[in-house]
């Protein structure tokens, strides 16, 4: 398991998200980047087609909302299939140390802690791009 050490000078920052997004598993992780990167294109957007177009910025909204949880699910998804594999993994090996089982449970909350980042980043843009349109445009 690897450990993360915090300096004061900031040196090691890129190591310690790099160990946590491979840890919580880079396929799943790697999707609800993905699912993060499409929500804000879809707000940026969004956010540009304000005064524009309307209909292309409700559409834009649709699709933030659309991928903000799609990032959730898949996070909560990621755990659970953790969860189910270490509990296999630790039946099959009987008597385990607490530590190890707390890490395992750890690191099978990664992913929905990164889901969780995802879904509230998405939505804090997804209620201001609410406020911007008009109030007769805006639909769910």
């Amino acid at each position: 398991m690897n450990t993360v050490t915090i300096t004061l000078n900031g040196f090691y920052s890129q190591t310690i998200v790099a160990n946590i997004f491979t840890d919580g598993g880079t396929l799943f992780m790697s999707l609800i980047l993905m699912c993060l990167l499409a929500a804000l294109f879809f707000i940026i957007r969004g956010f540009i087609n304000v005064k524009k177009s309307v209909a292309i910025a409700n559409k834009s909204l649709k699709l933030a909302t659309d991928f903000s949880l799609l990032g959730l699910v898949m996070g909560f998804l990621a755990s659970i299939l953790g969860l189910i594999s270490a509990f296999d993994s630790l039946e099959a090996i009987g008597n385990v140390d607490p530590a190890v089982f707390a890490g395992g449970l750890k690191i099978s909350l990664l992913t929905a802690t990164f889901g969780l980042f995802t879904f509230v980043v998405a939505r804090i843009g997804i209620f201001i791009l609410r406020l911007m349109l008009p109030a007769e445009d805006v639909s769910e």
